[in-house]
């Protein structure tokens, strides 16, 4: 066992490592293109640190493990609620929540959409249930694409708007020949980007099967074990890149890579289904997950709460609704073992 949680711990930091790089290339990104933090942030932020959550299911699901696929995509959505709430830890000058726009909104519901549909699937499994769960990953998937059109139409007027500008400014710059520089930086970001995503991608299969072992080594049900171990350590990109958004003053970037994780994980249902060969993943995982689901929906509308209301004050420390985001994580598991 002690050979597992080495490779687990050396797999977690090879994660905690790529995902520290994320926040400042997607950052520089969305400087250098104008397309703006939010879209960086849910769309490629989201499925850049969302790939160890697909890995992770893919790989469980090919070892014959769903309830430990299942357990890391619905545990990742209440991990990523917490890293919302430990947000608000680090930062103290002002309210993180109050700082997003409300364009989160929007993704944010899509979010509770998408795990709402997912712990019915998971539930409806009797009569003519069947039928329906067979093709439940590929709707939640079809949704969750829609829903990603949705946020881009509605965050295209200021992309525009952002794209003028910097056409402005390199107009202005090319006398001054900085035109080169802007494309070089963008390269740059761009690899960099990229081979942070690599690390990630091959990092997660391990983290897997040394979570697979130590679970049938330890007794501990994989159901809980995928919740808690697996989806704390696959959600640390998320966490890494979101607390160094915040520090760099990049507040739509946290916010939208929290909520747009928690959307593409539903959505990645469909990658661990057509790896999973014993027929519907969702027929295999246990109604347990179901819980996890519908938790992670009630923190979901807490942290939608807390971007709404803009006059709540701070109490010694922190927030009322970022501590109510912590206890109920806490609280969350505690139901669930």
């Amino acid at each position: 066992m002690l050979v597992s949680w080495i490779i687990l711990v050396l797999s977690g930091a090879a994660i905690v490592l790529a995902g520290t790089r994320l926040s400042r290339y997607g950052d520089q990104i969305a400087a250098l293109t104008g397309i703006g933090r939010l879209w960086i942030g849910v769309v490629f932020m989201a499925a850049a640190t969302s790939l160890p959550e697909v890995f992770t299911t893919v790989s469980a699901c090919l070892i014959d493990a769903p309830d430990l696929a299942a357990g890391d995509l619905f545990g990742a959505v209440l991990a990523n609620m917490f890293t919302l709430g430990l947000i608000d830890l680090v930062y103290r000058d002002k309210r993180v929540w109050e700082q997003a726009t409300f364009e989160h909104t929007l993704v944010a519901a899509l979010a509770m959409l998408l795990t709402g549909m997912a712990a019915f699937l998971l539930l409806f499994r009797n009569g003519t249930g069947s039928s329906v769960i067979q093709g439940g990953s590929a709707l939640l998937f079809l949704i969750y694409v829609f829903g990603m059109r949705v946020v881009f139409r509605q965050e295209d007027v200021k992309r525009r708007q952002r794209a003028q500008q910097l056409l402005a400014q390199a107009a202005a710059e090319d006398d001054q020949g900085q035109v080169s520089v802007r494309r070089d930086g963008l390269r740059r970001a761009a690899i960099g980007f990229l081979a942070a995503t690599m690390i990630l991608v091959l990092a997660a299969p391990l983290l897997v099967k040394s979570a697979k072992e130590i679970a049938d080594q330890s007794g501990v049900s994989t159901t809980f074990l995928g919740t808690s171990l697996v989806a704390v350590v696959t959600t640390l990109p998320e966490l890494v890149t979101s607390l160094a958004a915040v520090r760099l003053g990049a507040f739509d970037l946290a916010v939208g890579n929290l909520f747009g994780s928690n959307a593409f994980n539903m959505a990645a249902f469909l990658f661990a289904d057509l790896a999973y060969h014993e027929g519907p993943l969702f027929g295999a995982i246990a109604s347990t997950h179901a819980l996890t689901a519908l938790w992670g929906i009630v923190m979901m509308n807490i942290g939608l709460m807390g971007i709404v209301y803009r006059v709540e004050k701070r109490y010694w420390l922190i927030e009322p609704d970022s501590l109510v985001m912590i206890l109920g994580y806490l609280l969350g598991l505690l139901l669930l073992f």
